[in-house]
């Protein structure tokens, strides 16, 4: 089965598109209104409305040199202020203006690439670790399926009673860095060739670890589960309730993890009864591209499997790349075959198929990044930009950053934070070493700006923990106390890691006063 939409397609549903934007930014239609209907294009207003937000598919995170190409197109030809590279392995445009939003939505078409489904009640982008495929160690290289489901769930983007938002995602290896065991529906390999199953998992409000519903899948089969889980949520998610129409919630409705696994298996053994072709034939990738006889050694620099090939890694603060950098690296690769970007899951790009020539060019050229593990902190894009964000999550992170170079601290004396707007969990706070949601704090009878502490998250698999909430900290004693905890990790001669083990509850202890 390898029924596929072609983008150029889609293209039918845009003047209904440039109808309703028209008539929003002539104010003769309200914010609330233009969310519902714009969600489905993949846009939405930006906070205070005056403004827009595009979101570009980026299926498994895959971004060739031909759709980085279009990227650097649109950013020359159209007044694109800001992009960001999200934890959804997608690239947005932000401060977009009307004709901004209409124009690169239907020329991303004729690129490949589609916005459709975006946002709004639709299935998201499909996430897959950065690095399949090319990194030592994994189970097996799980890319080809990941596009497959992706193709395969845009058929989805017209059916009717979605989730709110529909994740799904794939592991190689334990890493679990696209958190496959708790999102909507996550395929984790396993050393056999085969996948588990998990589903009905989610950050945010209510947040949940998936339900393994399923073990030694072959991944010719995935798509009969992707079936399934839709058939799950029309006969019990609650559909009718936004703030519950979420998988996580059907875990409750079903009496339980155990309670939710039977419903999905009556689902599944419908569609497996049904008659209906699911069966998928992918063909393996295979990298031909042979070295020039260099290696290149560099923290920022992945050996690949693959002989004399590296993968570069650039990690622009907050996610936000400078607009002429990522020009300019279109323009870098144009001419090195087999190279292309991959989207990583906290908002940075691996460029890979790199000779050791290649990779030295690559790595002077995107040398603005990040220089330290803190620095390749997340962010989601914030309350300054988000309608539905409380608090400006990027401003913060840049104050963090600031804070911690001006200080002198050494690498590894902090940890990679997670930062989020609000409850949403956008910036995956939930699951960070230390994260931090946006919130209220009550000083003197009014409310000041705050972010919540969360304490020891993680996301690798079979040690998943939601982060403890420790407490809410004035937005403006963050960076202090960031320097406090990076100065005591340096004294103790430790990183992070090792500090925190040896010192449990050592943080919480030190963030008290600051609260």
């Amino acid at each position: 089965m390898r029924n596929t939409i072609a983008p150029e397609s889609w293209k039918q549903d845009l003047p209904a598109f440039r109808e309703k934007t028209a008539a929003f930014y002539a104010g003769e239609l309200d914010k609330a209104a233009y969310k519902g209907f714009s969600g489905l294009y993949g846009s939405y207003a930006q906070k205070g409305g005056k403004a827009s937000m595009l979101r570009l598919r980026m299926t498994a995170g895959r971004l060739t040199r031909e759709k980085l190409a279009f990227v650097a197109r649109a950013i020359r030809a159209y007044p694109v202020p800001r992009a960001h590279f999200t934890t959804c392995q997608t690239v947005q445009f932000h401060d977009l203006n009307q004709e901004a939003v209409c124009g690169i939505m239907e020329q991303a078409l004729d690129a490949g690439i589609v916005t459709m489904g975006g946002g709004g009640d639709f299935p998201r982008n499909v996430m897959c670790p950065p690095l399949s495929g090319l990194e030592e160690g994994e189970y097996f290289d799980v890319m080809p399926w990941a596009e497959a489901a992706g193709e395969y769930l845009m058929h989805f983007i017209r059916a009717e009673k979605m989730p709110r938002k529909l994740k799904v995602c794939f592991s190689n290896s334990p890493a679990n860095v696209t958190h496959a065991t708790y999102r909507d529906l996550g395929f984790a390999a396993r050393p056999d060739g085969t996948f588990d199953v998990y589903s009905a998992g989610g950050l945010g409000n209510n947040p949940r670890f998936g339900v393994k519903v399923a073990e030694g899948v072959e991944p010719s089969r995935i798509l009969y589960y992707i079936k399934a889980m839709w058939l799950t949520f029309r006969a019990y998610g609650n559909y009718e309730n936004r703030g519950r129409a979420r998988t996580r919630y059907m875990q409750d409705a079903c009496g339980g993890p155990e309670g939710y696994a039977r419903a999905y298996s009556e689902k599944l053994a419908e569609v497996l009864a049904s008659g209906e072709d699911l069966d998928l034939t992918v063909a393996p990738r295979t990298v031909d591209k042979p070295g020039d006889g260099t290696t290149v050694e560099d923290p920022r620099v992945v050996r690949q499997k693959q002989p004399g090939l590296h993968a570069v890694l650039w990690h622009p603060i907050g996610g936000q790349p400078d607009l002429e950098t990522l020009c300019a690296l279109s323009d870098a690769i144009a001419g090195m075959p087999e190279v292309e970007l991959r989207l990583t899951p906290d908002e940075a790009v691996y460029i890979v198929n790199l000779t050791g020539a290649e990779a030295r060019k690559i790595l002077e050229l995107t040398a603005d990044g990040a220089r330290t593990l803190f620095e390749t902190s997340v962010s989601c894009i914030g309350g300054a930009t988000c309608q539905v964000g409380m608090r400006d999550s990027q401003a913060l992170l840049r104050a963090c950053v600031a804070a911690a170079r001006e200080a002198g601290l050494p690498d590894g004396a902090l940890p990679r934070i997670h930062i989020s707007g609000c409850p949403s969990s956008c910036g995956t706070h939930q699951t960070g070493a230390l994260g931090f949601r946006g919130a209220s704090k009550m000083v003197d009878g009014a409310p000041k700006a705050a972010f919540i502490l969360f304490v020891d998250g993680e996301s690798r698999q079979g040690g998943e923990a939601m982060g403890r909430e420790a407490g809410a900290m004035l937005e403006e004693e963050i960076p202090a106390f960031l320097v406090e905890l990076g100065r005591t990790v340096a004294a103790s001669g430790m990183d992070y890691a090792a500090w925190n083990r040896a010192n449990p509850g050592a943080v919480e202890a030190l963030a008290l006063r600051y609260m």
